[in-house]
C-alpha cells in the first residue's frame, strides 16, 4: 500500500512540476494576468480539472513560481555574505552569483522582473516577501561586521535593502545582456561591482 501511495505521490509531484514548467514557458511571451489555466493544462496534456488538484488559481501557481525562482537563492545568498573575508570579496561573489543565476534561470528572472510590479496582487506580495527575507538575511550578516558598531537595526535594514535592490537591477542588466558579446557582460559586471562598492563606501561615512 505504501509503495502504491509513493508512486501516486511521485506522479502528482511530476504533474505539478510539469504545470509549473509549462506556465513558465508560456510566461516568456505574456504576463501572468493574461495566462489562462486551459493554456497551461493544454501544454501539459491534462484535463483542466487536473489543474485544481495542484493550484487554487493561476495566481496560486504564480506564487509557487515565485518560491521556485527565489526560494533556492536564500542559502546561496547567506553563504555569499558569511564566507567572504572582506566587503570587496562579498561584492565580487554577489555579482558572480547573480550572473550565474541569470544565465542558468533566465526564464525565472524574467518572470520576477515582469511580475514584481504586475497586475496579480498575491504574486506581487510573494515577491515583496521574498525580497524582504533577503534584506533581513543580509542585515543579520552585516550586523556581525566590525563596521556595524554603532548602527541601529533600522539603518542596517535600510543598507541591506540598498544591496538587494542593486542586485535586482544587476540581474535585469545581465538578463538584457544574455545574447550580447562577452565584453558587454563584463561591462555589466564591472558596473554592478562599482555601484555596490559605492554603497559600501557610503556605509563607512553614514554616521559622519
Amino acid at each position: 500500500m505504501s509503495h502504491t501511495l509513493g508512486i501516486r505521490q511521485a506522479q502528482k509531484q511530476k504533474t505539478r512540476q510539469a504545470l509549473l514548467d509549462a506556465a513558465l514557458a508560456l510566461l516568456e511571451e505574456q504576463s501572468l494576468s493574461s495566462l489562462g489555466l486551459r493554456e497551461v493544462t493544454r501544454a501539459v496534456g491534462v484535463a483542466p480539472t487536473a489543474f485544481y488538484r495542484h493550484f487554487r488559481s493561476t495566481a496560486d501557481l504564480g506564487v509557487a513560481l515565485v518560491e521556485e525562482a527565489l526560494g533556492s537563492l536564500h542559502p546561496m545568498i547567506r553563504t555569499t555574505v558569511t564566507t567572504a573575508e572582506s566587503s570587496d570579496e562579498r561584492i565580487t561573489r554577489a555579482v558572480e552569483l547573480i550572473e550565474g543565476y541569470v544565465t542558468a534561470h533566465s526564464a525565472h528572472v524574467r518572470f520576477i522582473a515582469r511580475e514584481r510590479h504586475g497586475g496579480v496582487q498575491p504574486v506581487r506580495e510573494a515577491i515583496r516577501e521574498q525580497l524582504g527575507r533577503f534584506a533581513e538575511e543580509v542585515r543579520d550578516e552585516l550586523a556581525k561586521d566590525p563596521e556595524a558598531e554603532g548602527w541601529n537595526d533600522d539603518d542596517l535594514l535600510m543598507l541591506s535593502h540598498l544591496y538587494v535592490d542593486q542586485m535586482l537591477i544587476t540581474a535585469s542588466l545581465f538578463l538584457e545582456a544574455l545574447e550580447a558579446a562577452p565584453e558587454e557582460r563584463e561591462r555589466v559586471a564591472a558596473r554592478a561591482t562599482r555601484q555596490m562598492r559605492l554603497i559600501s563606501i557610503g556605509r563607512h561615512h553614514w554616521h559622519d
